[in-house]
């Protein structure tokens, strides 16, 4: 069926677009205009912007840990939706609603992967993929301390991926999960895991070696250590230069953006941050915004979710002391009156405005750590409005905006940019090649907001949106229940590696290593439910 969108402005800055104009879909995808052809179906979508679908790089929507804070908190499940609607159905809605067709879950362990799809799997109307978390476990600490090399490293990376079918590789405070198991209650980049010589600045540079190795098109994904220490950022910097230039993700980058500035010993070390990553093309990095009000923080990092226990709002939390990293879930209420809060969010928002480079910055809250993903139309007006930022900025602590620059930044996000930040970044972070853009041959997901002064409004309820060519969402309800499929990579490995994994399964855990398997699209009632993504040769 051949379908055309007329009148819109079409933002497509991967494909250098931004005007009024037609787009026209054909069997799922974006074709040429065709010569002299009339559409079977067409949409006036006069007065609205068009972009591709939105994808998310960072959100906690599944696995053992995520599920554990609903177990905790059942009084946040209830405040999204009712009780009769199932969560992974809530999730999709609103992600879709708001014109997102992709999220990616950044924190599942290899042993619970087969959990996590399943519940992906149950998720409508978008795509979606995992990273897979190493840096922690036993294996790897093994491989390392036995000095096998890298090619050893590299097949054992490979065959996780393959077994969990991830879509790229997870590193949360590497080394520190192990460390938590022998009562070490700091661990920094330079420190080594308990009885070895293996320091996290080391596994770092090992995964990041495997990564480039197997031509995996996204780098190592990397929670730092120090996370929401007082002058952590001298710790994200250090781990920078620790990169050399080879390609490296940070996540949430303003956890670690703090500095000891100021009579409280807490400021903003954003600015820094921001040249950092301004100087160094091989750094990218989501932000992991705070915005005000409930949340609960769910992290693999259990050293530090231990340690911030005590600072829980409600006062309740889980720790997880298990295989690899473990996890924790400790609630938490960011507050506009709290000085530390109101740090936390302006520092997240100059390292927005400060890193120049759209295509190198990616748009998150770190769900639900941050905030709620359903707290993205607000932060775009924050980003795009400077008086909307002027507002907020006046309600809160005034020694708080003194130890930040945010107050002297005039800077507007422009259509564009948010286009490259929230669409055609993440594709080429994720190396998807036909999502993220509106050109030819790109898969026809797409997203239409109509044009309005309340930025918040206009991106909370997409016009439109359409899912491989069909129509999932309108004036942001859903008109369908469709499913999507999750992204995976496929790396070559030696298979020998079986073979040592298989006699460290049964000495260490009495059953097979591919228990832990993700199973094919038949086990998850999907059809077609797993889309293979090519790594470099």
């Amino acid at each position: 069926m051949l379908t055309r969108l007329t009148g819109g402005r079409i933002v497509d800055p991967a494909n250098g677009r931004d005007g009024i104009g037609d787009l026209w879909l054909r069997d799922g995808r974006i074709v040429a205009a065709p010569d002299g052809a009339r559409a079977d179906e067409m949409h006036d979508v006069t007065g609205c912007v068009v972009m591709a679908g939105g994808i998310d790089i960072h959100t906690h929507v599944a696995g053992t840990n995520v599920n554990t804070a609903r177990l905790l908190l059942p009084e946040l499940r209830a405040a999204t939706a009712a009780e009769s609607v199932p969560i992974t159905e809530t999730i999709g809605r609103l992600y879709a609603a708001m014109g997102y067709t992709m999220v990616v879950e950044p924190a599942i362990s290899p042993h619970v992967a087969p959990q996590a799809h399943l519940e992906l799997a149950d998720i409508p109307l978008i795509d979606t993929a995992i990273l897979a978390v190493l840096g922690n476990d036993d294996y790897l600490l093994r491989l390392m301390a036995a000095n096998e090399g890298g090619a050893a490293i590299a097949d054992y990376a490979a065959r996780v991926l393959s077994g969990s079918r991830a879509i790229g590789i997870k590193a949360i405070n590497p080394g520190a999960a192990a460390a938590f198991k022998s009562n070490v209650r700091g661990f920094g980049l330079d420190d080594a895991v308990p009885n070895s010589e293996i320091t996290s600045r080391s596994i770092i540079n090992t995964l990041q070696a495997a990564t480039e190795s197997l031509g995996l098109p996204h780098p190592l994904h990397l929670h730092c250590s120090n996370l929401g220490m007082p002058g952590n950022a001298e710790t994200a910097l250090a781990t920078m230069d620790a990169a050399g230039d080879t390609r490296l993700h940070i996540a949430h980058l303003q956890f670690y953006a703090y500095g000891k500035e100021g009579p409280r010993g807490f400021s903003s070390a954003a600015p820094q941050l921001a040249e950092a990553v301004n100087a160094r093309r091989n750094i990218t990095a989501d932000i992991g915004q705070v915005m005000f009000g409930q949340t609960v923080t769910i992290s693999s990092d259990v050293l530090r979710q231990f340690n911030a226990r005590n600072s829980a709002r409600p006062r309740k939390s889980v720790i997880i002391d298990g295989d690899g990293n473990g996890g924790g879930i400790v609630p938490y209420r960011y507050r506009k009156t709290d000085f530390f809060n109101a740090v936390q969010w302006a520092a997240g928002l100059e390292l927005f405005l400060l890193i120049n480079d759209p295509w190198r910055v990616f748009f998150t809250t770190d769900h639900p750590n941050g905030a709620p993903f359903t707290a993205y139309p607000d932060l775009l007006a924050l980003l795009m409005d400077r008086s909307v930022r002027a507002q907020h900025i006046e309600t809160l602590p005034k020694a708080a905006m003194e130890v930040t620059t945010l107050a002297s930044i005039t800077r507007e996000y422009t259509l564009p940019e948010i286009a490259i930040m929230t669409r055609a970044a993440p594709a080429r972070l994720l190396g998807l090649a036909d999502r993220g853009h509106l050109g030819a041959g790109a898969r026809a997901d797409v997203a239409v907001y109509r044009t309005q002064a309340d930025i918040a409004a206009m991106f909370r309820d997409a016009a439109l949106v359409l899912k491989d060519g069909v129509p999932i969402i309108r004036d942001g309800v859903p008109v369908t229940r469709s499913f999507g499929r999750a992204v995976t990579v496929r790396p070559e490995f030696d298979a020998a590696i079986n073979r040592g994994l298989s006699g460290f399964y049964d000495r260490v855990y009495g059953v097979s290593h591919d228990a832990f398997d993700v199973p094919g699209a038949e086990a998850l009632g999907r059809g077609q439910a797993f889309e293979a993504l090519p790594c470099r040769t």
